[in-house]
């Protein structure tokens, strides 16, 4: 069954990707959009199938490539990867259809996004370094290629994709490195050969290659400080691609962490789990300040995908503490609460890129400060972005919150504890994680109130309208997905478990225990039932509103305007704006933001006691693109200027250089 929903996968994106090629526009959007989602779907069936299975699918194809060939090999761990993919695939590319048919509908688009779909599933089922190398350059061409879609009318799309394509290029070749010295170390290229033979490489050379590793996969992942690209490239590209960058290509990154350090190398010393553990909780606390304070939607967005891959990274660098000290079946919850929020982030992060993508082509702007007034305008939109918003805010009973209360479960849990490392990492840990919380609520009430509610600030939000039925229909089918996942985790309690059996440094944790409603946390004398939680607080709403409306059928109800401090005429001028929302929490952080502030105040030429205007101007900067990049840029842009001075189109020159080449090269091999 999975080979065929394999190949299945693989037929309907080389049929859509044919669309792409050949039909004419209107046509080629809607079919190649039906195609990517079967190809989507049938990419879920298999993993599905994996996970509620108990063997690994593998396949080899010696013949395919040069080399090593490819190999396929399905696992539990594999599987979640490819089912948070396909469960983000499935509605953007139904969406993508009424998206396309008022944006960007070119044929390298289209036929680029079939790709991306495909490779994104297929990269976590790579069972050898060529295939997996081979289906990540797919993905990062056809994801750039999708960057770049809207390139001809907004250079900040070409700023960007310059960017994405240097980290990531930079990134493939950190993973191409690692990998090799592993491969050469285990005796084969075959994750197979290298899950036997790691243990030949000495300490040194396993922590070489976990660190490069680490710097690779993490700066797809798009965590601190190689994450520059994630907030250029994720708001250029179109919505539905956005949702699948951030929903499900970033998680690749975690995949590829995962896959390395726990699996193919077995587990590390507990320094490995410390070094990814920081990097989670500086990526968290940096994302989601960045996301607070900014007023386009989708770089809100693309910050707060920093944030929660740092919660993700969180986890995993707990598990890997935890194992380190002898506690399995505190890392195998730490671990199975990391790769849940894959899942879970996939669902509500993919649902708010697709909700700020129907604002976008409803009002032409991702500017928040101009937006206002939508909800009675795009009711579905609304609703459907107010789910997302809580889902992030981890509220119950939201799926969101399901994952979080298993993250810190485990983290509160290690506590007391005789590993020194243990005990000063996680009341740090606790501590950031509720901070990171409080925040993020803080965030999406921003984004929600300031888009949907109160009065429009521009023309554009005073005449939007709603999207067309594809796009609702996409926007539905994730926020449904947001409340299935939250009232029925306990399904993905066997899945969870096999995962981490995947990984063998946890082969014998079992995270979670289920007896139909109810979650039990292996070793932990803590557990939830989120379904009897969603039915209590739908029981107390039905209570509150019988409540309401009983006392307003027994008593006469006046409504009374609120006293408008001596105004009578409410504007929009006189509502919060995303800039003054976030102003006073930016002040509380001034000294991490380093925010620049400029004020211009234009007075009457009659009297300078008369303000004619105010403009306020607000920018912050990132610290780590400002103080180590831009730098680093300079150095390089230096080395080019003086290479240049070399290259002055000289024959004679150009021969020397070449004589003196051979001639060290000779040298070399005798």
């Amino acid at each position: 069954m999975v080979g065929v929903a394999l190949g299945i996968a693989a037929i309907a994106a080389t049929l859509a990707m044919a669309a792409g090629c050949v039909l004419p526009e209107r046509a080629r959007v809607v079919w190649v959009g039906i195609l990517t989602a079967a190809s989507a779907t049938a990419g879920g069936v298999a993993g599905i199938a994996v996970l509620a299975g108990s063997a690994r699918f593998t396949a080899n194809y010696p013949d395919l490539l040069p080399l090593g060939g490819i190999r396929i090999e399905f696992d539990a761990l594999s599987a979640i990867f490819t089912v948070a993919a396909a469960l983000v695939a499935v509605p953007a590319s139904i969406y993508g259809i009424g998206y396309g048919l008022h944006g960007p509908s070119s044929r390298p688009v289209q036929v680029a996004y079939p790709l991306l779909v495909w490779s994104l599933m297929m990269v976590p089922a790579a069972g050898n370094v060529t295939g997996l190398v081979v289906l990540w350059e797919l993905m990062a061409i056809s994801s750039l290629i999708l960057v770049l879609a809207e390139h001809q009318h907004n250079p900040e799309a070409r700023t960007a994709a310059q960017w994405y394509a240097v980290v990531t290029h930079l990134s493939l070749l950190a993973i191409v490195v690692a990998l090799l010295i592993l491969a050469h170390g285990a005796g084969g290229e075959s994750f197979a050969a290298m899950r036997s033979g790691a243990g030949r490489l000495g300490p040194g050379v396993t922590s070489v290659v976990f660190l490069l590793a680490l710097l690779g996969f993490g700066a797809k992942a798009g965590v601190v400080p190689v994450h520059v690209w994630l907030p250029r490239a994720h708001p250029e590209a179109p919505s539905h691609v956005s949702a699948l960058m951030s929903g499900a290509m970033v998680k690749l990154g975690i995949y590829g962490v995962v896959r390395v350090g726990w699996d193919l190398l077995g587990g590390g010393p507990g320094w490995w789990g410390a070094v990814v553990l920081i990097v989670g909780l500086a990526s968290a606390m940096f994302g989601i300040l960045h996301a607070l304070l900014a007023s386009d939607l989708k770089r809100l967005l693309a910050y707060s995908t920093t944030e929660n891959v740092g919660l993700i990274f969180i986890g995993i660098g707990a598990a890997g503490l935890f194992a380190s000290t002898g506690n399995r079946p505190l890392a195998a919850v730490a671990l199975a609460a990391a790769l849940l929020h894959v899942i879970n982030h996939a669902a509500f992060k993919g649902l708010l890129f697709l909700g700020a993508g129907s604002i976008h082509s409803a009002t032409g702007t991702r500017d928040l400060d101009s937006l206002g007034g939508l909800a009675r305008r795009m009711p579905v939109t609304a609703a459907t972005f107010a789910v997302g918003a809580l889902a992030i805010a981890a509220l119950p009973p939201l799926n969101g919150f399901v994952s979080e209360w298993l993250l810190l479960q485990s983290l509160v849990h290690s506590l007391p504890s005789k590993a020194v490392a243990v005990a000063v990492a996680m009341p740090v840990a606790v501590a950031v994680v509720a901070l990171v919380g409080g925040l993020v609520a803080a965030t999406f009430v921003k984004a929600f109130g300031t888009a949907f509610l109160a009065m429009p600030r521009s023309v554009e939000a005073e005449q939007a309208h709603e999207s067309p039925r594809t796009m609702q229909i996409g926007l539905v089918a994730l926020a449904g997905m947001c409340v299935a996942l939250a009232l029925a985790p306990t399904v993905l309690a066997e899945p969870l478990r096999r995962a981490t059996v995947a990984v063998a440094g946890l082969s014998s944790g079992r995270p979670i225990h289920t007896n139909g409603v109810y979650l039990q946390l292996s070793g932990i004398q803590a557990g939830l039932s989120p379904l009897l939680l969603a039915t209590g607080l739908g029981v107390m709403m039905v209570v509150a509103l019988a409540v309401v409306r009983r006392r307003r059928v027994h008593h006469t109800v006046r409504d009374i305007p609120a006293w408008g401090c001596g105004r009578t005429l409410q504007t929009a001028r006189m509502e919060y704006t995303a800039t003054s929302f976030a102003e006073p929490l930016q002040r509380v952080f001034d000294d991490v933001l380093h925010p620049e502030i400029d004020v211009d105040v234009d007075h009457r030429t009659e009297s300078r006691h008369y303000i004619e205007a105010i403009r306020y101007r607000r920018q912050t900067r990132d610290a780590f693109e400002q103080r180590l990049y831009l730098p680093l840029l300079g150095v390089v842009r230096r080395a080019g200027d003086a290479a240049r001075r070399v290259q002055n189109g000289s024959i004679h020159r150009y021969l020397t250089f070449s004589l003196i080449t051979l001639i060290v090269v000779l040298i070399a091999a005798r």
